[in-house]
């Protein structure tokens, strides 16, 4: 079976970049929707979606494994199973809805904030550190990242296996992700 290349999991590609783009949309009627697809057709959404010029984003992370002859393989999954997240008006919701991928559409409250938990994902992504899936957020230490490449980040304090580790997450979803973090780096928030 071939090995496919990585598709694209956000359209367009400076959607959480680009404030300006998305207060212009908003205007123009868009909001945010978290779309609980079809089992298994997260990156059929997002292909359709990116046909009709809609906008989303559906993390997606590379993950490495062996086959049974013992090749190593490189996959590309859904960060959150089931889940993409749109920004749209009523026209492309309908559009979405056409698409036979989506099981559950629901809007999303704050806007502000869900933009700036995937905007962190989305950066922690293309950053390429190791993540961990997270269900069910545990209750935690709140802290801020006050140096390093991730500064300003605001999380969970995690302790795994004798390491710290910091959880993104999404709080309309109850997920998120860990990555490890040199807790030198962590200023607790008051």
């Amino acid at each position: 079976m071939p090995i496919l290349k990585q598709e694209d999991d956000i359209h367009p590609a400076n959607l959480l970049d680009a404030p300006e783009l998305l207060a212009q949309r908003e205007q123009a009627g868009a909001r945010w929707w978290s779309v609980y697809t079809v089992s298994r057709r997260e990156k059929d959404l997002m292909r359709k979606l990116a046909n009709r010029d809609i906008a989303f984003y559906g993390p997606v992370i590379s993950k490495r494994y062996r086959s049974p002859s013992g090749r190593l393989r490189n996959s590309y999954i859904p960060l959150f199973a089931n889940y993409v997240f749109v920004f749209a008006d009523e026209a492309g919701r309908t559009e979405m809805l056409k698409t036979n991928c989506v099981s559950k559409c629901s809007p999303v409250v704050d806007h502000e904030l869900l933009v700036r938990q995937l905007r962190q994902i989305h950066d922690v992504i293309k950053a390429g550190v190791p993540l961990t899936v997270e269900s069910k957020l545990a209750t935690g230490d709140r802290v801020s990242v006050k140096r390093g490449p991730f500064a300003g980040y605001e999380g969970v304090v995690l302790r795994r296996e004798g390491k710290t580790r910091l959880l993104l997450s999404i709080q309309f979803l109850e997920k998120g992700v860990s990555m490890e973090v040199d807790e030198a780096f962590l200023e607790p928030m008051t």
